[in-house]
């Protein structure tokens, strides 16, 4: 995933070279772009506290609960941050059977790569 600053004329610019490419058949590999108009919008995704939290949720998943006690940080405030990391897609929370006991939700790491552009 990458995750970058570009114009509006920019975003459509590359989406018309990437739909040419696909019509001709040459779409090579799929990649997968956030892009945000301004820095003041990307950093409200991107802050150290979410960047330290993808890496441990990308080194070992587990549940809200789990991750917050792991970075020693508040359970709302990890609960929140997760939610912007779901919203560009960079994690993911699934819900599963907890043996006897109901269910639970794991947060996952969906990419395992992601650059960031300015």
């Amino acid at each position: 995933m990458h995750i970058k600053i570009e114009s509006t004329e920019d975003f459509f610019a590359r989406g018309r070279i990437a739909a040419s490419l696909a019509d001709k058949g040459s779409l090579v590999n799929e990649s997968k772009i956030v892009s945000f108009e301004n820095a003041e919008d990307l950093a409200k995704v991107v802050s150290a506290a979410k960047i330290d939290l993808f890496r441990a949720i990308r080194t070992r998943s587990g549940s809200i609960t789990d991750i917050s006690r792991r970075l020693n940080r508040d359970r709302s405030a990890v609960k929140r941050d997760i939610s912007v990391l779901q919203s560009i897609g960079l994690v993911d929370v699934r819900t599963t059977n907890n043996a006897g006991h109901g269910v639970k939700k794991e947060v996952v790491a969906c990419e395992s790569q992601v650059f960031l552009a300015w």
